[in-house]
């Protein structure tokens, strides 16, 4: 239960962290589309996503692998914190040379290439702060990680508002990018050296090339993933125009939002799972097991309530110049919520050795995702662009299934009884917010979440196992 406790304790303060986070970013987010447009916050889109397709090149999962290996021998950090800073220097130089490259070929505008190659810097220099990171989450140190989310939050929401207030332009909103990132690189050094230690120079060059094979996987998991969800809006900068990258966008962005939750479980039971895939392999299926269902219960009841109230999200948070993202969101929603159910497949697989089984899947379904963009596109512009995100996505959910259920895993007679629970206490949630749609978002949100868990624990969602661990959560 010692590891319940610290998984709680972990959850709790990223949690917090990643809540102060989302509600900086939510004003952000739309301050900024208001602000600068469709066509400007398109600009912005567009350059976060050509960064988040190059931009894994200036890590290629070294960071990932140092999460794992340094959570399971502790001796390890200096060799890596030293020879991966290194390394990261020469691959910032090769992520450089490719976004550079990209821009040329595609011929962007002066404008549009200027903010492209400052979110690269910004890419870049957050490439060597995952270092760092890397050994708190190891550690076990969530809170210092949860100081760095922060901070970025808050020093991009002062940029924003003076952007804002003297009405500067574009290229401003990607210079606040880089200003925030390098400060957040300067806060983790300096929590580094004071919780840990100066680490001592060890490199070693022999050290690089087995770490590099390790590591690839990873690295080339994260690429394809990047490629999956960034390509259809350079594509769609290309073939349309960045005001519709700007539109599809801003539903993206709330999706992004959303996937806080996943992301913030997954960065704390990575080395978690790590630890128990050596030692307990029953606590290893525990785990796997409640991150399914937890998600579960989570994601389907998002998926129903945005669907129904796509219109009054996008109104509230953007305008009335941003309807066209309306339909947009009711159909990415589906591709999170699949992206819910199939997170606990991917730690799985993650933290048993079989990252390569993922870097296959998601090669399979990039290939998938840009040959549909550019067959769909040209005819259905973002909305074409938004069913294939939830096709390829369900395609990813059942490889990564079949994965893990040759492996001993999948899906257990009980997890397809919470799954049907799931569903039938979403349906009656999204019976309440049809009927009741005419009042305040907020409230049917509020009433929404409490007819949902009302009626699953009324069906007997929630067992013994997941009694036991909220006593002992509370009784730590």
């Amino acid at each position: 239960m010692a590891a319940i406790q610290r998984i709680a304790k972990n959850v709790g303060v990223l949690f917090i962290a990643q809540i102060i986070t989302y509600t900086l970013g939510f004003f952000i987010t739309m301050y900024t589309a208001r602000y600068l447009g469709a066509g400007g916050f398109g600009i912005i889109s567009l350059a976060l996503s050509i960064t988040g397709i190059f931009g894994v090149f200036s890590d290629l999962g070294l960071s990932t692998l140092m999460v794992r290996e340094v959570a399971r021998e502790k001796f390890l950090t200096d060799k890596y914190v030293v020879n991966l800073s290194i390394l990261k220097v020469l691959l910032s130089i090769l992520t450089f040379g490719l976004v550079a490259a990209t821009v040329t070929i595609i011929g962007y505008s002066e404008l549009v290439s200027t903010v492209i190659y400052l979110i690269t810097l910004s890419t870049v220099l957050n490439a060597f702060t995952l270092v760092l990171n890397s050994v708190f989450q190891a550690n076990e140190k969530m809170e210092y990680i949860s100081v760095n989310y922060v901070l970025n939050s808050a020093l991009m929401a002062v940029g924003t508002a003076v952007g804002i207030y003297y009405a500067l332009d574009v290229v401003y909103f990607a210079s606040v990018y880089v200003v925030s990132t390098l400060l957040v690189l300067i806060l983790a050094i300096i929590i580094y050296l004071w919780k840990f230690s100066l680490p001592k120079l060890e490199i070693d060059l022999s050290f690089w090339k087995p770490t590099l094979n390790e590591a690839w996987p990873f690295g080339v998991s994260t690429a394809l993933s990047n490629i999956y969800y960034f390509a259809d809006s350079v594509i769609l900068s290309v073939m349309v125009s960045t005001e519709v990258v700007g539109w599809y966008n801003a539903s993206y962005r709330i999706i992004a939002v959303m996937l806080f939750i996943p992301i913030l479980l997954n960065t704390v039971l990575f080395p978690v799972m790590s630890q128990f895939y050596v030692t307990s392999k029953d606590y290893f299926r525990l785990v796997y097991e409640k991150y399914f269902k937890y998600m579960v219960m989570i994601g389907i009841p998002i998926g129903v309530g945005t669907t129904l109230l796509a219109d009054k999200i996008i109104l509230l948070i953007f305008g009335g110049a941003y309807a066209p993202s309306i339909i947009a969101l009711q159909i990415l929603i589906w591709a999170l919520v699949i992206s819910f159910l199939s997170g606990a497949f991917t730690l799985l697989l993650q933290t048993s050795n079989k990252q390569m089984v993922i870097t296959k899947i998601t090669s399979i379904n990039v290939v998938l995702n840009v040959v549909l963009n550019l067959i769909l596109i040209p005819y259905f512009s973002y909305v074409g662009s938004s069913v294939v995100t939830v096709a390829t996505q369900l395609s990813a959910f059942l490889l990564s299934l079949k994965a893990v259920s040759e492996r001993g895993y999948g899906l257990t007679r009980k997890e397809r009884s919470y799954l049907a629970k799931t569903v039938f206490a979403s349906m009656i949630m999204g019976v309440f917010l049809v009927y009741f749609r005419d009042l305040n978002l907020f409230v049917l949100i509020l009433l929404g979440t409490v007819i949902y868990f009302i009626v699953v624990c009324l069906v007997n969602g929630f067992d013994k196992e997941d009694i036991a661990i909220v006593k002992n959560i509370i009784n730590k």
